[in-house]
C-alpha cells in the first residue's frame, strides 16, 4: 500500500484539478483512508492484497456515486498504480521513506491528517532507499489528474493497462 499520505495527498490534488466534482471534502478523504483502517486488506482492496488491486472487483458491488466511494476507488487506483506501474522494488524500507517523506507531502500538498489516522502517520529525517521525493511528487499528481470516471468506463471495458498485475522485485 502506498502510505497514508500519499494517499491523502492524492486525494487533495484530486480535489484541485476536478473543483466540482467532489462536494464533501470529508466524506472523499474518509473514502481514501478507508482501505487501509482494517486488518485485513484484502477484503477492502479488492484482491488477494493490497498490492494486487483488482480494479474491476470494486464494481460488483460498489460504484462511484458517492464521495465516499469515489475516495474509496481512488485510493485503490493509487495503490494500482503504485504498485504496477511506479514502485521499481518492493522493500520493508519503504515504510521508513513513508515517514520520511510525510511532512515533505504534507506541506506541498496542503494535507490535514485526520484524527483517526494520526497516530499512524510517523515523521522521520535521513534519506530515502527506494522513493524519491520528486518523482512521488510527480506520481502523486499523475494519479490526481486521471477522472475516476473515465478510469471506471475503461476498467469496465477490459482494459489491460488497469487490470495487469505485475509481480514486484524485492529487494
Amino acid at each position: 500500500m502506498a502510505g497514508y499520505i500519499i494517499h491523502i495527498s492524492v486525494g487533495e490534488e484530486y480535489i484541485r484539478l476536478h473543483p466540482n466534482e467532489i462536494k464533501n471534502h470529508e466524506e472523499f478523504i474518509s473514502g481514501i483512508i478507508y482501505p487501509d483502517s482494517v486488518a485485513d486488506k484484502s477484503l477492502t482492496h479488492c484482491g488477494p492484497k493490497s498490492s494486487k488491486v483488482n480494479l474491476s472487483n470494486f464494481f460488483k458491488d460498489k460504484d462511484i456515486d458517492t464521495d465516499f466511494n469515489k475516495g474509496y476507488f481512488l485510493h485503490l487506483v493509487t495503490d494500482y498504480l503504485f504498485y504496477n506501474k511506479f514502485l521499481k522494488v518492493f522493500s520493508k524500507n519503504i515504510y521508513n521513506d513513508y515517514d520520511i517523506l510525510n511532512r515533505e507531502l504534507e506541506k506541498i500538498f496542503n494535507v490535514n491528517v485526520p484524527n483517526e489516522i494520526k497516530d499512524k502517520v510517523l515523521y522521520k529525517s535521513g534519506q530515502t532507499q527506494i522513493l524519491n521525493l520528486d518523482e512521488t511528487i510527480d506520481f502523486i499528481k499523475k494519479v490526481a489528474s486521471y477522472k475516476l470516471e473515465d478510469i471506471k468506463k475503461e476498467v469496465l471495458n477490459g482494459n489491460e493497462n488497469w487490470l495487469k498485475i505485475r509481480e514486484l522485485i524485492k529487494n
